[in-house]
């Protein structure tokens, strides 16, 4: 019976574990901004697929004009980060739209931002 409560005890925290993780993982939310008119510039990299452990959404300033005011996006592309709706990290375009942070500088702060949960 004893050993039976010891199994049954590490199988509750691991699974703690993993609905703890999964929470921490879903409320990391990656937006990037972007418009029609400058689709050449558009991040490529920038997908759910390409970036691990968070939500990515696409935001077509030139469609949606209340969220660029809402998140003051100046230039794009722009790409947001949010912890719990709120914004850790920006990287942005230079003034001729080119956009010189790399999917790796990215996933990082990605990275920094779960880890500083545990």
């Amino acid at each position: 019976m004893k050993e039976t409560w010891k199994l049954f005890s590490g199988y509750l925290l691991i699974l703690l574990f993993l609905l703890f993780s999964q929470g921490a993982f879903a409320q990391v939310q990656v937006i990037q901004f972007n418009a029609e008119w400058n689709a050449v510039n558009k991040v490529e990299w920038c997908t759910s697929k390409k970036l691990s452990d968070c939500e990515v959404s696409f935001i077509d300033i030139g469609k949606n004009t209340k969220a660029q005011n809402k998140y003051k996006v100046v230039v794009v592309p722009t790409i947001i980060i949010l912890d719990d709706g709120e914004e850790v990290k920006r990287f942005q375009a230079d003034i001729s739209f080119k956009f010189s942070a790399t999917r790796e500088e990215v996933q990082e702060a990605i990275d920094e931002i779960i880890m500083n949960k545990f």
